[in-house]
């Protein structure tokens, strides 16, 4: 709470960039189908534009930016990440804990890149995403939960007014 207040008085900034930045994230430890959203939003995207998927890169053993290819293994990306590339080759998947880091690599190296996926983000607020999406799954709403340690909250619930679409997943 302390931290999302500095960034909403501005004592932490946030970095925007020119390419586009959708960011796909929720308040809950995990389970709301972020995966399967950006795939959907790569399905989408990708014959009108050069996209980039930008992960933290859970469960590798490398440390900061790192470049996915077709010789790639997970622990050198993670498990998501790997499954997009495998899914999308043409697609370029990177990973970075500091995602504006991230991003700036990217659009460094691809030059005509349009937009970038990030993944896993909501709470990363060092980046100012063009768009917010915030995934709440409909078995467990944020909104019916309470925070760590008791319930599944990374953050309060007020969290859920930074997003610009907020997504019921895993409807019956």
């Amino acid at each position: 709470s302390v931290r999302n207040k500095l960034y909403d008085r501005g004592v932490f900034t946030s970095m925007q960039f020119e390419v586009k930045t959708i960011c796909v994230g929720n308040l809950t430890a995990g389970g709301t189908g972020k995966s399967p959203h950006i795939e959907y939003l790569i399905r989408l995207l990708k014959d009108e534009f050069e996209i980039a998927t930008l992960s933290r890169g859970y469960g590798r053993k490398t440390r900061g930016y790192f470049l996915a290819s077709k010789a790639t293994k997970a622990s050198e990306v993670g498990d998501e990440p790997l499954q997009f590339k495998r899914k999308f080759p043409k697609v370029h998947v990177a990973v970075d804990a500091r995602r504006s880091e991230g991003i700036e690599f990217l659009t460094n190296y691809f030059n005509t890149l349009k937009v970038v996926l990030l993944d896993d983000a909501f709470q990363h607020r060092a980046v100012k995403a063009g768009l917010n999406i915030l995934l709440t799954d409909y078995n467990n709403l944020y909104t019916n939960d309470k925070l760590l340690p008791v319930g599944r909250l990374r953050e309060n619930k007020q969290g859920s007014t930074r997003a610009d679409i907020i997504v019921v997943s895993k409807c019956p």
